[in-house]
């Protein structure tokens, strides 16, 4: 069975940071890309971060230089470091995993992120 949890997520004031964590059961993590995305109310939901399984990364233009995406194997868990946050950041943050033959989504139930003054 297929697990992605996620935490971390709070109330915080612009320039303030945030860590969310993302544990992963069910699956061969370490061979896997995993990758943090968000959705505001009224917008689409958007890829912020994504690690590959030899560490590579990418980060959404708007939150380079700010965010940083991580990864312990050994945990199972992928962290977004989230620095210098901006009320543009508030959002629901989700973990996605792809998997499988088809490549299916996994998704966790996601935390919520509010910066607000």
């Amino acid at each position: 069975q297929v697990q992605v949890v996620e935490s971390g997520g709070g109330l915080v004031q612009p320039g303030e940071s945030l860590r969310l964590s993302c544990v992963v059961s069910g699956v061969p993590f370490s061979h896997l890309v995993s990758g943090w995305y968000r959705q505001a109310p009224g917008k689409e939901r958007e890829l912020v971060a994504s690690i590959s399984a030899d560490g590579g990364t990418y980060y959404l233009d708007s939150v380079k230089g700010r965010f940083t995406v991580s990864r312990d194997n050994a945990k199972s868990s992928v962290y977004l470091q989230m620095n210098n946050l901006k009320l543009e950041d508030t959002a629901v943050y989700y973990c996605n995993v792809p998997y499988g033959e088809f490549e299916y989504d996994y998704w966790g139930q996601g935390t919520q992120v509010t910066v607000a003054s």
